[in-house]
């Protein structure tokens, strides 16, 4: 087991390597760039999201071809609408985003820092990226971790019984609702919830935005001087679950779907089994089966979605549901930060849950001998 965690341990390292060099390069090639936004500020031309990737002044594409844009010796020209400024003006800029450097020098440093994890200061937020990591991720950690936990503390039982009763009414009333769900995008559900339960037009039930109500104080719940249990469990807590049911409740109905109908197939594949048919020839009742005899070796599939499941919901099943809740996430800064083009908040959020992807993935795989001992890693190559 040592031996195969170090192998894949080591494989982390190009893959790594390999997720950053691409998207450095696409970076690279990618119209626009934090220069031209500030260019852009200073002529007063739009540079909000529908202008970045619109035909405006202001945007990624709408320069292109315009008169003078494409001066040579002129050092402003490689900058779209910096006709007329002065060019140690255009050189500070480079040198204040350091690309006075080689693209190569540029991605070599990049990575130097990383495995440092020193992710350097924001372009345009005047704070290191850290801390706005740090800001961004309890909204996020709270989103992901809470949605697969539901997930599969709901579909795998779900998943059991439709097995179990495979054909019956049950199973087909069950997976007509759960298709259904799947097949309507997370956003339309979360406006439809708003619609009905947020004061949009109907129910006023449920907060619209946030975590937690202005007047809850969080550091109620937070180890300190302002830790009080009584207002954490009774006031708190209560509070920030409330918040969570209409974002959960959008995010998680995909998510249900694919969980409960894998887990489905997958033990109707192991009831079929002759090993299931020698285990009821013994006398073994149906949950001594079940659970005895098929539950490790149905599992194994599911808990292999377990990586793919916890990081869709980490960042990107929560892009517009945080949009649309106001909820200041991960999600949401990758987003601004991409638009922006602040790239070290980019690569930085990029490096991070490239990361712990793969030390989830890592993590799920040794999860594997707890399902079913027999596996042993260490007959098996990487």
């Amino acid at each position: 087991m040592a031996a195969y965690l170090i192998r894949r341990l080591l494989l982390m390292i190009p893959t790594l390597f390999g997720i950053m060099l691409v998207s450095f390069a696409v970076v690279q090639f990618a119209p626009g760039g934090p220069i031209e936004r500030i260019i852009a500020v200073l002529q007063g031309a739009d540079t909000g999201a529908g202008a970045r990737t619109g035909g405006g002044a202001g945007g990624d594409f709408g320069a292109r071809g315009q008169p003078g844009a494409g001066q040579i010796g002129d050092i402003s020209s490689k900058y779209r609408g910096a006709q007329g400024l002065d060019p140690k003006f255009i050189e500070q800029l480079e040198k204040q985003f350091g690309f006075d450097k080689p693209a190569y020098e540029r991605f070599f440093l990049m990575l130097w820092n990383y495995i440092r994890f020193d992710f350097g200061k924001s372009y345009f937020r005047d704070t290191s990226v850290l801390q706005l990591i740090k800001e961004k991720l309890p909204v996020s950690i709270s989103l992901g971790l809470w949605l697969t936990l539901l997930s599969y503390l709901i579909s795998i039982p779900l998943g059991i019984k439709k097995a179990v009763r495979d054909g019956s009414r049950f199973d087909v009333w069950s997976s007509g609702v759960i298709i259904v769900g799947y097949a309507i995008p997370g956003f339309l559900i979360a406006i439809l919830l708003i619609i009905l339960f947020a004061g949009g037009s109907f129910y006023n039930i449920f907060p619209l935005r946030g975590l937690l109500s202005d007047n809850v104080d969080a550091w109620a719940c937070a180890p300190g001087s302002k830790f009080d249990i009584v207002q954490c469990s009774t006031v708190v807590v209560p509070d920030y679950a409330w918040h969570l049911v209409l974002p959960l409740t959008a995010m998680g109905l995909s998510a249900f779907a694919t969980l409960t109908l894998l887990t489905k197939n997958s033990f109707l594949d192991e009831i079929r089994k002759q090993y299931v048919l020698t285990a009821r020839a013994k006398g073994n009742n149906e949950g001594r089966v079940l659970y005895g005899h098929v539950f490790r070796n149905a599992m194994l599939i599911v808990i292999a979605g377990f990586p793919h499941a916890f990081v869709s919901a980490f960042l990107a099943g929560s892009l517009l549901i945080e949009t649309i809740f106001s909820l200041d996430g991960m999600g949401l800064l990758s987003f601004e930060s991409v638009l922006n083009r602040d790239y070290p908040v980019v690569f930085a959020n990029l490096y991070i849950l490239s990361l712990i992807g793969l030390v989830v993935t890592l993590i799920s795989d040794f999860t594997y001998t707890l399902v079913d001992p027999r596996i042993d890693f260490e007959t098996r190559e990487v």
